[in-house]
Order: structure tokens, then sequence, then C-alpha cells
């Protein structure tokens, strides 16, 4: 029965990826069109068991993070895994009923004297690809939405994150049945049929270069995207901005997680006369926040592959005239822990200023007046996250106006992405469609309008054969329409 977890081979990792994944999908459809808009309490039913299993398999969870990583401290799997995915659970129960609720809507003219309703009905099977670097969290927190919005899902964690995956598996399979929610593991070939499978919605996070790849599969079957796919996002700071606030705040955002964060400050414009100065608060605030690189605290870098891309990158820059400024001592190539570092006399053709860093470097650019900072930022794909810190509000409100980002947090990094009533997506090279609260809801319904119209029904007065009455109707209609 729908809600029971069971075994009957729906999960299997047999044959073809493209079998496998066809198989799961074909029954999940099937289940859905014998409950093709479940009530509010079938879906609270299914938020609720989602949180159970998060509470039941936490440590295991984050213990499982932790060796993929090769060290990640509990704290930052509870604080960025957990807590917002539980977050967006209570927020999804408490709001459900009302997000279900049809919304009655004006009518023009033509449909005077009827009534329009728009309903919000479930799309069908829902299929989401999550990153490696916070794999509870933006694996779940879409399900979230596609739960509350009466789908059925497939979930295709990263192959990275192999302990994880193996968790997440089991904790699902005990937790639901096959036909609500699966999960699909593999590699890269799997990623690949997963995204070419007709689902009716395909939400994948990633890297824009891998995003390209999942649109132009999915676009095969026409398959709708939310495609949350990171970029340089800047952070700039003002004159106005207090360094003993801000500096802290954007070291943060940027070494939580060693940096391996979508919406990570990827680089600081900062005022020329102020540069010296905010490295040394950079380093100030790192020192204290990691007082050691050697602890549990400070993570690892997911693998061997992307340790060595990073130090690529500042090597290259150093090796063509930047200066790389350790803030906190300590790199270990065996524990992949790589010290946090600010690169200053940067430029556009240096590698790590066309990619996106992801990892603990923070390149530096200094600016001389606002408009040229925003002239830089807007010269660049438009970024998925910005973050400005200072107290001029006239400035504030130029950089909000003068520029185009997924989200934006004034004086602080990171917090919008935690805020359940704020959408979170991209834009442009960052991505498309957004997710989170009644914005998941929405983007994983369909909104059906229907016109309901009475005995009477004003477009009757134009009907043919047209004579004098139609005519001066005409004339109203095109004067007042």
């Amino acid at each position: 029965m729908d809600g029971q977890a069971r075994t009957d081979g729906f999960d299997r990792q047999a044959g073809s990826p493209e079998a496998v994944i066809g198989e799961v999908l074909s029954r999940q459809r099937a289940a859905y069109l014998q409950d093709l808009n479940p009530s509010a309490e079938r879906r609270l039913d299914r938020l609720d068991r989602l949180e159970r299993m998060i509470l039941a398999f936490g440590d295991r969870f984050t213990a499982a993070i932790s060796e993929d990583f090769g060290n990640r401290s509990p704290v930052v799997t509870t604080l960025a895994d957990i807590v917002p995915t539980r977050a967006a659970l209570r927020h999804a129960r408490r709001h459900l009923k009302r997000w279900m609720r049809p919304r009655r809507v004006s009518l023009a003219w033509t449909g005077q004297p009827g009534s329009g309703l728009i309903l919000r009905q479930p799309l069908g099977v829902v299929g989401i690809i999550a990153p490696w670097n916070y794999p509870l969290n933006l694996m779940l927190s879409p399900l979230v939405g596609a739960l509350a919005a009466g789908n059925r899902a497939m979930l295709k964690p990263s192959e990275l994150t192999p302990r994880f995956s193996d968790v997440l598996k089991a904790a699902v399979g005990e937790s639901f049945a096959a036909d609500e929610v699966a999960v699909i593991t593999g590699g890269a070939d799997v990623a690949q049929a997963f995204s070419a499978a007709a689902f009716d919605h395909l939400i994948f996070t990633g890297s824009t270069s891998v995003g390209r790849r999942v649109a132009a599969a999915a676009a095969q079957n026409l398959t709708p995207l939310t495609l949350e796919l990171g970029g340089k996002s800047p952070a700039i700071i003002d004159p106005s901005a207090d360094l003993d606030q801000a500096v802290p705040r954007l070291i943060w955002g940027k070494l939580l997680n060693s940096g391996q964060t979508c919406v990570a400050p990827d680089y600081a414009l900062v005022p020329r006369d102020k540069v010296e100065a905010f490295i040394e608060a950079a380093r100030a605030a790192a020192l204290k926040q990691y007082p050691t690189l050697s602890g549990t605290d400070y993570t690892s870098i997911i693998s061997d592959r992307h340790f060595g891309r990073l130090s690529g990158l500042v090597e290259e820059a150093r090796g063509r005239g930047a200066t790389v400024t350790e803030l906190v001592p300590g790199t270990e190539p065996a524990r992949r822990i790589l010290a946090p570092v600010i690169v200053t006399g940067v430029d556009d053709t240096m590698a790590l200023m066309q990619e996106e860093i992801f990892g603990p470097v923070l390149p530096v650019v200094p600016y001389d007046t606002l408009e040229a900072a925003l002239a830089y930022i807007n010269s660049h794909d438009r970024p998925l996250a910005l973050y400005w810190f200072g107290s001029d509000r006239a400035a504030e409100a130029r950089v909000l106006n003068g520029t185009i980002a997924g989200g934006v947090t004034i004086n602080d990094t990171i917090l919008h992405l935690a805020q359940d009533d704020l959408p979170f997506g991209g834009v442009g090279a960052s991505g498309y469609g957004a997710y989170h609260g009644e914005a998941g809801f929405v983007a994983l319904s369909k909104e059906k309008p229907v016109l309901r119209q009475s005995r009477l029904s004003a477009v009757a007065l134009l009907y043919p054969p047209y004579g004098r009455i139609a005519g001066m109707l005409l004339k109203v209609l095109a004067k007042f329409g």
C-alpha cells in the first residue's frame, strides 16, 4: 500500500542505467496516476516520514558525510544540512493547506458573468540530482517541495559521496515505498541516463558546465528544469562598511565547508585604499574562527582532484605575478587540508578569475568608485549570489537596482539561502527556476486555470450574424477594453 516501505525490487541496481531508471519511473508514474491529487493528509504523512527519517538516520548521515570528505565537522553538517532541511519541512507543513487551496481570480469581460479559479495539481514524478558539497540539504530540501506538491520523486546523489549515498538509500528504503521516493546511485553514466529520463520536472544542482549537459539531455523530452548552477558570486565592501563587522561575516561565509559552497563569496571588491586593512582584518577573522587547521572544525577538500585543481589555480596566479597571502597556516595534502588564502594583483585572464573557485581561495579586486565595481560585476556572467557590506543606504539602493543576481544578502553572507519565504535560484549562467517554500511548491505544481461560465454569457452578444449591437459593443470595447 502507498505509504508503506517495502522492498520489491524497484531500486535494484541491475541492467543498464536506462533500464533501471526507466522501470522505477514507470512504476512511480503508474502509482501517481492512481492517486493524481493526493490529499493534504497524505502529503503531510509523507513530510512527517521524511522528518522522522532525518531524525532516525541523522548520526549516520553526519558520519558518512565526514567520511566522504575525509573530515567535516558534525557542526557544519548539522548547521548547513540538517537544520535548514528540517526548517523547510516545518515551513511546508505549516503552510501546506493554504498552498493547496484553489485561488479565485478576476475575469475579463469575455468570461462574465462566470467565475475563475486556479487549481494547483502535482506534476507527476520529479527527478532530483544533488551535488556532493551539501548532499543532504541539496537533496532533501527540493524533495520537501516535491512531496508537498503531491509528487513522486527519484533521487540521484553524487558519486563523490558514496557513503552518504548508501545511507540515504537505506533510509529512504525504510521510510518510503519505492513508488513514492526512490534513490538511484551510480557514476557519470547513471547521471547521464537520469538526466535524459522523461521526468515531469528535473531539479539539478551543480556546476554550470554540467548544467548545460543536463539541460541538453532533458530537452529531448521537453522536461521542465530547475537549474541551480553557482558561478562567481561577488562580495562588495562599501567605503561605508565597518570592517570589524563585515570581514568576519565574509570570512565565515567563504570558509564554511572550506569554501565548497555554491553561494560562497567567490571574490571581494574592496575600495583601493582599504585593501591592506581588509587583508589584515581577514587574517584576524580567519585565525579567530580557525586557530588551527589540524583539528576537526576545518573541512577537507572533497577529493584529490579538487585539491589539485585549487592548488593549481593559486600557483597559476602566483606564477603570473599575483600575491598570495596565507590567512591560517597548515596545508596538509595528505588530509586534503588547504590553507585559506587571499590573492591580490589578479586579472581576468587568470584561471581563478574565470572559474568558480569552490574552495578557500579569495581573490581581491580593488575598485575606485561604486560605478566601477558595478560595471565589473555586470561585465561578467550573472552570479548566483551577491553580497554588499555597508551603511550607506543610497549606495545599497544603487547596488540592488544596478545588478542582477540570483539572490542578495546585505551585511552578511549565505543567509538568504536559509529563508524559506525567499525563493532560491539563479539567473543566466547561474541557473533558472527557483525552489524553497511556496516558490518550490508552485514550481513543482501545474497551476491549472479553470473558467466556469454561467447560464448567461457576455460573448453571446457578439455571436453572428453581426449587426448594429455588435458594432456598438466593439466600439465600447476598443475604447475601454
